[in-house]
């Protein structure tokens, strides 16, 4: 399959959209896109919790696009940079759409997609426990995470998470995160 990378990028033009962003990621970018999603749910005096809820998992989700995402595809590094990654956060009236996206490779998809599977089947105080239980037992990993960005996107969102794979080519995999706020 030939993923156009562009493709959710477009279609966050059509409607609704608060912040969208294509490129490559950097923790410079991070401080960038966070500063400005603050100064926009400020000026439209969104209220303070719903301003908390969309900054704290925008914060895990760019957290996780700059560490856990797999290097682009090298047919197409030249035109995305090393870390690629996709955020497109749209409004309805309270209501916030947090997409994002990036490369994974095919060995990966399983486990996360088993990941994912395992959060949306919890209750609310299932996470909590399970979030409470990894962050007293778990071990860090080499890039700093013990895995509770999913599980306090899952948390802070109280809404199931939507995620969808498209394949790239015989290595790689475009991965979609959907979070509603």
């Amino acid at each position: 399959m030939n993923l156009d990378t562009n493709q959710l990028y477009v279609e966050a033009h059509e409607a609704d959209v608060f912040f969208a962003f294509e490129g490559e990621i950097s923790s410079e970018r991070i401080n960038v896109i966070l500063e400005e999603i603050e100064t926009k749910t400020e000026a439209m005096r969104i209220e303070l919790r719903l301003r908390k809820k969309v900054y704290n998992i925008m914060v895990e989700c760019l957290q996780n696009l700059y560490h856990h995402s797999d290097e682009v595809p090298k047919t197409m590094a030249d035109r995305l940079g090393k870390s690629y990654g996709v955020v497109v956060l749209k409004r309805k009236k309270n209501t916030f759409m947090l997409t994002v996206g990036n490369f994974v490779s095919i060995d990966k998809v399983k486990s996360l997609s088993e990941k994912i599977e395992k959060l949306n089947s919890l209750s609310k105080e299932e996470l909590k426990e399970m979030y409470k239980f990894i962050l007293n037992y778990q071990k860090l990993s080499p890039k700093g995470g013990g895995g509770l960005g999913l599980i306090d996107i899952a948390r802070k969102s109280g809404h199931k998470l939507s995620y969808q794979f498209s394949q790239f080519d015989d290595m790689y995999s475009f991965y979609k995160l959907d979070i509603v706020i």
